[in-house]
């Protein structure tokens, strides 16, 4: 990762140059504070002043490595033309927050992994502040459940450092315009974690059912599932086979549902092993 920052380190201080020399040309040429505005076609205006001259999107920038911050603060200031500002940097989640509340950033791009408080509590507090600033979380890695945990901490999309710097751009832009940012892996992490979630929530509930049962009906149903017969289920219980189709039969009456029907409400519940 350093690599890739180091490279974009060097081409943010080559376009740095080229902006200062565009800066000094605007005097004669019209036309020089327009470079490259096809990149941002489409996207809103930044707000203004009383004067009416253009404020650019204040943004924060939060890693525990300092390389990212400067490459990150480079390339929002050299890469978007006037329309992103750097309101500050910092390498750990409590003293961002310290920070967002003096400078009141628009936008934050947020580090998960940090020492102390991480990226997603350091979130959950910005969140609530008076002023709350929108949070981007910065990453190059999606730990599991690092997106549900962070839109449940209140982020609002999430920005790869291996992006491109006007794919970064536009993302801060448009979180700016109420449009959540999220690139193609967070995407895919949230659905698999949905569908992980939803999986837990109906073994969850298939046990929830099975413990609602009395204690031998559980046991015969349980038995039943397995695959043995009444009879079966009645040596391994102990009782009749008479009792035993009357436990199943109050079980199935207790879950409206039919034999087969239990049977696979035993497998969604995911049982440990019986002994």
């Amino acid at each position: 990762m350093s690599g890739i920052f180091s490279t974009w380190m060097f081409s943010c201080r080559g376009t740095a140059k080229m902006a200062s020399v565009s800066e000094q040309s605007k005097g004669t040429n019209p036309a020089g504070n327009t470079m490259h505005a096809e990149h941002f076609t489409g996207l809103a205006q930044s707000e203004t002043d009383e004067s009416g001259r253009v404020q650019p999107i204040r943004v924060g920038v939060i890693d525990d490595d300092p390389m990212i911050c400067q490459a990150m603060s480079l390339i929002l200031t050299d890469y978007s033309q006037g329309r992103l500002a750097v309101a500050f940097t910092s390498a750990d989640g409590e003293a961002c927050v310290r920070q967002a509340t003096e400078q009141q950033p628009d936008v934050v791009l947020m580090d998960i992994a940090m020492p102390g408080v991480d990226g997603i509590e350091a979130t959950r507090r910005l969140r609530a502040l008076p002023h709350a600033p929108h949070v981007l979380i910065l990453t190059s890695l999606s730990p599991s459940g690092t997106v549900e945990r962070a839109i449940e901490a209140g982020a609002e999309g999430f920005v790869s450092k291996t992006d491109a710097p006007d794919e970064i751009i536009r993302r801060i832009i448009g979180v700016t315009e109420g449009t959540p940012q999220f690139n193609t892996a967070s995407q895919r992490q949230l659905i698999d974690e949905l569908s992980r979630t939803r999986s837990r929530m109906r073994r969850d509930d298939a046990r929830a059912l099975l413990d609602s049962l009395p204690e031998r009906e559980r046991e015969a149903v349980m038995l039943a599932a397995e695959g043995y017969t009444n009879a079966e289920i009645a040596s391994r219980m102990f009782i009749s086979e008479r009792t035993t189709k009357a436990h199943l039969s109050s079980a199935a009456d207790r879950l409206n549902m039919g034999r087969v029907q239990m049977a696979r409400l035993v497998e969604r519940a995911d049982l440990p092993a019986r002994l």
